[in-house]
């Protein structure tokens, strides 16, 4: 290698370079290829100032501008402040399985259905009394007989496990159409699912004319 120099620049030669960019011809004589096809790629060095340098020169820019009430402030509470060293693992999550969810889904259904807002919010009691009008004896009162609005809160339970239990008969009956179980697990699974269907019907609405007489009559 060698170097020149032209108007202030400084140019890097590689005779190699230089040698291998030579086109050769039988006809021609090798000091006229030389002067003749000759190409030498000027490579121009330039300056430039390295990014630590740039970076010192923005951050003492940015300091200076800087409010002095500020930068005391950011300074010297962490000249005598030390942040305490914690080591701290965040938990890792597991998603829940299938039935965990709904076992939580049905379960809030239950709750929803079973009025526990409404006996959160109005307290009501469990059972309510009522006199007979032939002995004059003070007996227990499930139901709330004659107001839509009100429930105590065993006739709101019971009326909920049944809609719970309807429910349920209806997933058994799914699980009856699985064509991978046996026979006998499948007549059980549709039993059982039409058993509860029929009970929670039945019962639903014998709590619905208790609750309110003359319905539907």
């Amino acid at each position: 290698k060698f170097l020149s120099s032209q108007n202030g620049r400084t140019f890097a030669f590689n005779f190699h370079e230089i040698r291998s960019r030579i086109i050769y011809h039988p006809s021609i004589q090798t000091d006229q290829t030389l002067h003749s096809v000759l190409r030498v790629e000027k490579i121009q060095r330039e300056d430039r100032i390295p990014q630590s340098t740039a970076s010192a020169m923005s951050e003492t820019s940015v300091e200076s501008s800087i409010d002095p009430l500020f930068h005391l402030l950011r300074t010297v509470p962490f000249s005598f402040l030390r942040p305490p060293r914690l080591r701290l693992k965040l938990p890792t999550f597991t998603l829940p399985s299938p039935m965990t969810v709904f076992s939580l889904i049905l379960l809030t259904y239950f709750l929803v259905i079973s009025g526990f807002i409404y006996d959160v919010i109005v307290e009501p009691p469990g059972i309510g009394s009522t006199q007979d009008p032939v002995t004059g004896a003070i007996r227990p009162v499930v139901f709330m007989s004659g107001r839509v609005n009100g429930q105590y809160i065993i006739e709101g339970l019971s009326s909920g496990f049944m809609f719970v239990m309807g429910g349920v008969g209806i997933v058994m009956l799914d699980l009856a159409l699985d064509k991978n179980r046996a026979k006998s697990v499948k007549a059980s699974y549709a039993t059982a699912g039409v058993s509860s269907i029929v009970i929670g019907y039945v019962m639903s609405m014998l709590f619905i004319r208790i609750k309110i007489p003359g319905y539907l009559h």
